[in-house]
């Protein structure tokens, strides 16, 4: 069962993850919920609250690692937890565009999908790319900022997600 809103900040702060990390995730919960608000009313199919609660809790796992492994170890707080799979799913998913089984691999990460799939996954995603610290930020930013850092193949994968999802919340569609 999908955790409410005080549950997820509950947890995260249960977790704990700084009062810098929940400000991010909540600021990437506003914008990933008026994403999905805007593909409802446009007649897609997505969980509008599975959206917001992933979003909120999609850094859960840097109240242990502020590395990319946040990721894995948000997994692993997420399962104990009891957290829905889609949830798992969409924390497992959220970083850099995705994450291919090469790179996966090279991190040292368990076998699996490290991309987002389902629409309620690349929203989250593409929401948190949109913030730095609890900001909002053109996208263009993290864009270059992925750039400087020579990881050109995530700021291309945040590319595509960008335009898929500007694409399907955009006035003219």
């Amino acid at each position: 069962m999908l955790p409410t809103r005080e549950e997820a900040l509950q947890l995260l702060r249960k977790s704990n993850c700084s009062k810098n990390v929940i400000a991010h995730c909540e600021a990437v919960a506003k914008i990933a919920r008026e994403t999905a608000d805007i593909c409802k009313k446009k007649g897609l199919k997505v969980n509008v609250d599975l959206v917001e609660i992933s979003a909120l809790l999609h850094d859960i796992g840097r109240s242990k690692t502020h590395s990319v492994h946040h990721v894995i170890a948000g997994v692993e707080i997420a399962k104990k937890a009891g957290l829905p799979e889609p949830v798992i799913s969409i924390i497992k998913c959220h970083v850099g565009g995705g994450i291919t089984a090469a790179e996966a691999a090279e991190l040292g990460w368990p076998e699996g999908n490290y991309f987002p799939t389902t629409l309620e996954e690349k929203i989250v995603s593409y929401a948190d790319k949109l913030v730095e610290t609890s900001e909002r930020i053109p996208i263009e930013a993290t864009i270059k900022r992925l750039r400087a850092e020579k990881l050109d193949a995530a700021a291309a994968r945040v590319q595509l997600i960008h335009d898929e999802v500007a694409k399907l919340i955009s006035e003219d569609t």
